[in-house]
């Protein structure tokens, strides 16, 4: 990530930190950090690189993560299930989409917008015959960027640790943890 020095003062207010904390971290005085947020002085590439290289790395420490984005609670269905028990499932739960999950594993995601087409434009009856490819699945360390993104051309993002399906992330989800914050 690339600042400018105008820069420093917002982000260290951001971050909770008073100039003599961002000094500490930085490696140089305070105050140097003083001079810099009042424009009486232009640093040295070097100082200003220990200062921004510790705003950085402050910044990837708060960044949000999946883990504290996901619902652990998962509510899916099996391929081999009627699309009725689908149905059933999402209105009892008030979701939009389901994981498909067999032996374990994840196989595919069935949403209402699939099963609607299949009940307007087929006779499938059961999830195998409507469901989509598996959503992306990441780790819990992954960030809240890359999973805004993946949530872009995605319904849902699951999570895993360690090969083992540990939770789901909607849009649902991610609007509500922003909102909060």
């Amino acid at each position: 990530m690339t600042y400018e020095l105008e820069e420093i003062k917002k982000i260290r207010k951001k971050l909770g930190l008073t100039q003599t904390e961002l000094a500490n971290r930085s490696n140089v005085s305070q105050s140097l950090i003083a001079k810099i947020e009042s424009g009486r002085i232009d640093p040295t590439y070097t100082k200003t690189q220990k200062i921004f290289a510790a705003l950085s790395d402050l910044e990837k420490k708060e960044e949000i993560k999946a883990e504290k984005l996901m619902t652990t609670r998962i509510v899916s269905v099996n391929s081999s299930d009627s699309i009725k028990e689908s149905i059933t499932k999402m209105k009892k739960y008030q979701i939009s989409q389901l994981p498909v999950i067999d032996n374990h594993k994840l196989v595919g995601l069935v949403s209402e917008s699939t099963i609607l087409d299949a009940l307007l434009n087929s006779k499938a009856t059961q999830v195998k015959d409507v469901m989509q490819d598996s959503p992306p699945i990441v780790s819990k360390a992954t960030s809240i960027q890359v999973v805004s993104n993946l949530l872009k051309h995605f319904p849902m993002v699951a999570v895993s640790e360690e090969g083992k399906l540990v939770g789901l992330i909607t849009k649902s989800d991610l609007l509500g943890k922003l909102y909060k914050s």
